[in-house]
């Protein structure tokens, strides 16, 4: 896997957002970088060799995820908040550390049996990352893999998602 030190190095922690007691990873200073954008983008791209296409979930998933399908000569699929996509959708509550939100995706967004490469910036109570592969399994694709920048300890994500997806690789890429 292609060397991501540096990458991590460039994240920054602000606390109490969005919500006292959040402790949020900044990974805006990572971006901007042309190396370390390049270090992340071409570790994911590793890890989704056997995608047909790449889904990322809003917000800063989609960055990643645009990068890393461009990178791989694939197409992109929004995983995107309630009311945000202009066609007929499936749509998925989920639970976060700090409240209940709702994802959507485009009915015909995937094709039956096509190969799916999820990506999120981070990992935290699974709740995003096991709604957005459900999304995926509604449209008939296929979840192969789900890539994350970083997973925070304690909240059980890793767990929660493995347990519903047991056939679906997991890679972070920072701790």
């Amino acid at each position: 896997m292609a060397d991501t030190k540096y990458a991590q190095s460039l994240i920054r922690t602000i606390n109490d957002f969005p919500t006292p007691g959040i402790i949020f990873k900044d990974v805006t200073p990572m971006l901007k970088d042309a190396r370390a954008f390049h270090e992340i983008v071409s570790a994911i791209a590793e890890v989704g060799s056997n995608a047909d296409l790449i889904a990322g979930i809003e917000a800063r998933g989609f960055i990643l995820a645009s990068a890393v399908a461009a990178t791989m000569k694939k197409g992109f699929v929004p995983i995107r908040k309630k009311g945000k996509l202009p066609y007929k959708t499936f749509s998925e509550s989920y639970g976060l550390e700090y409240g209940i939100d709702e994802l959507e995706i485009h009915e015909d967004a995937v094709t039956t049996g096509e190969r799916v490469l999820l990506i999120d910036d981070v990992l935290a109570t699974g709740g995003t990352l096991k709604a957005a592969a459900n999304l995926v399994q509604r449209t008939g694709g296929v979840v192969t893999g789900a890539a994350v920048l970083m997973e925070i300890a304690g909240l059980n994500g890793r767990q929660i998602f493995t347990d519903a997806f047991p056939s679906v690789s997991l890679t972070t890429l920072f701790n």
